[in-house]
């Protein structure tokens, strides 16, 4: 009788959870491409490579070593091997996973590929704290990553094509963020002795956990235009947000930020407008990682950036260190996908959208 109640205590809401022993972010890695490095986010990542093939030979190859890349940075950071890992939980735009199967294989830990679209950093992140909260890990990767030639090459048209884009368009983020999400609070800098846990050049303060997430729903309001995929997951993101602050009964200003993926600024309007209509007004206090990671007037991105690692980096090396330096101390971070595949597209299918929502403070 007491398990089962535990249990239940766990479920808030339709779609919610709050966990009884929230799980910790002990390390977070973000590794960009150039683009990205030249954005106003540039200074916050750990690494930038100015090489787009990543050493590689093909596209898909140097997505493959951005992943691993940011997997074996953030187990380094985090004072841990490889074998201290008991799951992790990617994945990627491309076809059958093969930027995590063949950029982590050489990792040699167990292994869950999941398909989000761009919303994939929430759902990895959402079924980490899952495990961990439930006992049945100790220590989980979540991670996710987008190179910008790759997903023009499969979803849209390859380069040397130059093709226009409109201006509803986003710019698919080359990079790959990772978190190690675990059970214990994280060491502290004078007990680990090697600087600290998340990369940034000042006291750690505090730690990060997982509060909660919120699961979404799958939505589709019909929209068939993949080259504007903001107002396409615009829906969804209203649904989760909306759902999210039902269950908890909360309004808006509970989160210092309400942090949506890859929405851009087609999208942010079409979202905040939804949301007014649940009486919802997220105006003051929301923001989009697409729209913050690349310069619209000197980058030449149109409605902003898009692509797993849009959002994965934008958490890993922006949104922990707001945390951390207490400038923020709850958010509600909300990955955004569109559910596409060249086959659906081809045939005629709609967009549909995903997103899901987790809720990071800090303590």
């Amino acid at each position: 009788m007491e398990e089962q109640k535990e249990k239940i205590s766990k479920m808030i809401g339709k779609q919610s959870i709050l966990f009884l022993n929230p799980p910790y972010i002990l390390a977070g890695s973000s590794i960009a491409g150039k683009k990205e490095g030249e954005g106003p986010l540039g200074s916050f990542f750990d690494q930038i490579e100015e090489d787009p093939m990543f050493g590689g030979t093909s596209w898909e190859d140097a997505e493959s070593r951005l992943m691993k890349r940011a997997a074996e940075f953030v187990i380094k950071k985090a004072g841990l091997k490889s074998e201290d890992i008991r799951y992790l939980i990617g994945g990627d735009l491309l076809g059958q996973l093969i930027a995590t199967s063949f950029g982590i294989a050489d990792l040699n830990i167990p292994v869950f590929g999941i398909f989000g679209a761009c919303s994939t950093m929430g759902e990895s992140m959402a079924l980490g704290a899952i495990i961990v909260d439930g006992g049945y890990a100790d220590r989980v990767i979540s991670l996710t990553s987008s190179h910008f030639a790759g997903t023009e090459k499969q979803f849209r048209f390859p380069l040397a094509y130059g093709n226009q884009r409109p201006l509803s368009a986003s710019w698919t983020v080359t990079g790959s963020g990772a978190v190690i999400i675990g059970k214990d609070k994280p060491a502290s800098k004078a007990e680990k002795n090697d600087g600290d846990n998340y990369g940034d050049n000042y006291d750690n303060n505090g730690s990060i956990r997982i509060k909660g997430i919120t699961v979404g729903k799958i939505v589709d309001y019909g929209l068939k235009d993949s080259l504007n995929m903001g107002a396409c997951m615009a829906p969804a993101a209203y649904n989760t947000i909306s759902r999210n602050l039902k269950d908890l009964n909360v309004l808006p200003n509970y989160y210092d930020k309400i942090i949506t993926g890859d929405l851009g600024y087609v999208g942010k309007d079409i979202l905040i407008d939804l949301l007014k209509q649940d009486g919802f007004d997220i105006s003051g206090n929301h923001m989009d990682c697409g729209i913050e990671i690349f310069d619209k007037e000197s980058q030449d991105t149109h409605s902003g950036g898009s692509g797993c690692a849009c959002s994965a980096i934008t958490l890993t090396g922006y949104i922990f260190k707001k945390l951390l330096r207490h400038e923020w101390t709850r958010v509600l971070f909300v990955p955004t996908g569109a559910l596409l595949s060249q086959v659906s597209y081809n045939e005629g299918n709609s967009v549909p959208g995903i997103a899901h929502a987790v809720i990071l403070e800090i303590c």
